[in-house]
């Protein structure tokens, strides 16, 4: 089979699976449950703002949903992050770890702080931080004092790990855990994508500190943007949702403040959306998975291709399907065939030690991330009406 018939093979039968559409868009939202109904209800509520009925809704749907004592809403999934970071106690020039593949909010949220990331690899079957490389670094760089860790070549404080659950697929994170709980770095899972995904039975962004989701527009579930933080600790879920609502002391009348703090409480119209859509999340999941499981058997029949799937003992959420093609060239060809045939398709983030803010900033063997950032693609993953 010649590369263009390859090609032209799999865009047809992805505009198979997505039949009657002009334009197959990467991932686009559905709105086939309670949306209206709810959004309508705020608006006629008047309480459309950081204080209402849904918000609190969303928070305990989360609880539910995660298994985490705790849910803090958020605007967006960077503010989570960013805020995530601060109670877990990042400050001014300490370093965080994170991986060198990932979208670049994790990397703008640690710069918020005025703290420095730090780029580790992937491992090559979840695409997820890896602990081996993890291990590697802390065993060559850290330095354990007073229930810390410093770099020993720069004298920072590693302050926290964050690793994402890229795509939807769990991470090795009880190895990235035992790893940090050694070495004392307060784990902060970054689960944007990974809302309705498993790591042996435990909901992604539990098994740390703190875990940070996001809505936005492209995600399992939306609500045009919002965020949202869990912790399994009290004192963090309350310092979070005080910064979160600008750090403002409860009194009837009076404007009383005692933090820095933030406009990052996700309003109640974005709330009710959420709420809606919250509702359909095991829905919408399963026929996700059933697409992926559509996706997996066509492309064990094509010759360089890999659709990756989920390890075993972990449940992914397939936000996004993956391909990984024979190289470079292969996946610049599809890209350009592809998007110009009406179906969206798209390759991975630079990795940010190649951008030009995070050009100076420490990173590690990160043979892996280049090897797949090389070769990445993201193909049609919307739920399937």
């Amino acid at each position: 089979m010649t590369q263009s018939s390859k090609y032209s093979n799999i865009i047809d039968y992805i505009k198979g699976l997505f039949p009657n559409q002009s334009f197959i868009p990467l991932h686009e939202p559905r709105f086939v449950g309670n949306e209206r109904k709810y959004v309508i209800d705020a608006i006629d509520s008047t309480y459309v703002s950081s204080v209402g009925a849904y918000v609190n809704r969303f928070e305990e749907m989360m609880q539910e949903i995660t298994g985490a004592k705790y849910a803090v809403a958020t605007v967006n999934g960077t503010a989570a992050l960013h805020m995530a970071l601060i109670v877990a106690g990042v400050n001014q020039g300490d370093e965080v770890i994170s991986q060198d593949l990932t979208f670049i909010a994790t990397a703008n949220a640690i710069s918020y702080l005025g703290a420095s990331p730090v780029f580790l690899d992937i491992d090559r079957n979840n695409l997820g931080l890896s602990a081996a490389s993890l291990e590697a670094f802390l065993q060559e760089n850290g330095k354990k004092e007073s229930n810390a860790t410093f770099n020993r070549k720069t004298g920072k404080r590693i302050a926290a790990c964050v690793p994402m659950h890229s795509f939807g697929f769990p991470c090795d994170i009880d190895k990235i855990a035992a790893i940090c709980d050694e070495w004392h770095i307060p784990l902060v899972e970054d689960a944007a994508e990974s809302l309705g995904s498993y790591h042996d039975s435990k909901h992604t962004g539990t098994t740390g500190l703190v875990g940070t989701f996001s809505f936005n527009g492209n995600k399992t579930v939306t609500c045009g943007g919002g965020g949202a933080i869990v912790t399994n600790n009290e004192a963090i879920a309350k310092l979070a949702k005080h910064l979160t609502t600008q750090a403002k002391v409860p009194h009837a009348w009076e404007f009383n403040h005692d933090h820095i703090g933030y406009n990052y409480r996700m309003p109640n119209l974005n709330a009710a959306l959420a709420c809606a859509q919250l509702e359909q999340l095991s829905t919408f999941i399963e026929n996700k998975r059933e697409l992926a499981s559509k996706y997996k058997l066509f492309f064990d029949g094509i010759e360089g291709v890999e659709f990756v799937t989920e390890e075993p003992g972990a449940k992914a959420n397939y936000w996004l399907n993956v391909l990984l093609l024979e190289s470079k060239e292969e996946r610049d060809a599809f890209l350009t065939e592809a998007n110009s045939n009406g179906v969206m398709v798209r390759p991975a983030w630079t990795l940010m030690h190649k951008l030009p803010m995070f050009q100076n900033n420490i990173y590690g063997d990160v043979s892996v991330s280049t090897w797949v950032e090389e070769r990445l693609v993201n193909i049609p993953s919307s739920v399937r009406l």
